[in-house]
């Protein structure tokens, strides 16, 4: 399990307190994002080890359109793209985690598996403090995507070293079925064309963490 680094520590002790109402009290949104195999669910999953019951991540890819919804739209080949997620539909369930109500919040998946999203995959209890929400375009300020970082009390943008992460995206596609030629061109030209756009948005993050 990837150790915590100090300054992310630091950011959930100071939420902890300092957040709305202080003393500790309500509920903390923390925005994870950063470019296509940055180490977002790495990060993530790091600090809901650390934290426990604590926290629970819910993830924006859950909000993928549905494949034969991207065929019909004709942007299956660009798939991850900003227009192939229901922007919408993601900014209703952070408003509704948000302002939490009695009985649990079912957010959506995604299986990298079937390339499908998978509905009600999440419980949210109304008494969990921490919901990490990751995805690469939350701190986008065009359409839907410009509703995002208000619903967030904060969010950290997540980077690497460029080669090692078109590197680990290229072996995340071979293991979910592509040769290495295809994952290759995807990663290329489809990928790198989102971790551009959202490399445009580092400036809006309240901190910024460099993984290894």
């Amino acid at each position: 399990m990837t150790t915590l680094p100090p300054e992310v520590t630091e950011r959930l002790d100071r939420l902890a307190v300092d957040g709305p109402g202080g003393a500790g009290s309500g509920r903390r949104l923390i925005g994870i994002t950063g470019a296509p195999g940055a180490g977002k669910s790495t990060l993530a999953d790091a600090v809901v080890h650390e934290v426990g019951d604590a926290a629970v991540c819910v993830p924006m890819d859950g909000f993928h359109l549905a494949q034969a919804e991207l065929v019909r739209l004709g942007r299956a080949d660009r798939k991850g793209a900003p227009d192939t997620f229901d922007a919408a539909g993601f900014c209703a369930l952070l408003r509704r985690l948000r302002y939490p109500e009695p009985g649990p919040v079912y957010a959506p998946a995604f299986d990298r598996g079937l390339e499908e999203p998978i509905a009600g995959a999440i419980p949210v209890e109304p008494d969990v403090p921490i919901v990490l929400v990751e995805g690469n375009y939350l701190l986008l300020d065009s359409g839907a995507w410009g509703q995002v970082a208000w619903l967030l009390d904060e969010c950290w943008y997540v980077e690497i070293d460029d080669a090692v992460r078109v590197e680990r995206l290229v072996a995340r596609h071979v293991a979910h079925g592509r040769t290495p030629e295809a994952a290759s061109e995807w990663v290329l030209r489809s990928d790198e064309a989102n971790a551009a756009l959202v490399a445009r948005t580092r400036w809006r993050a309240d901190l910024v963490i460099r993984l290894t």
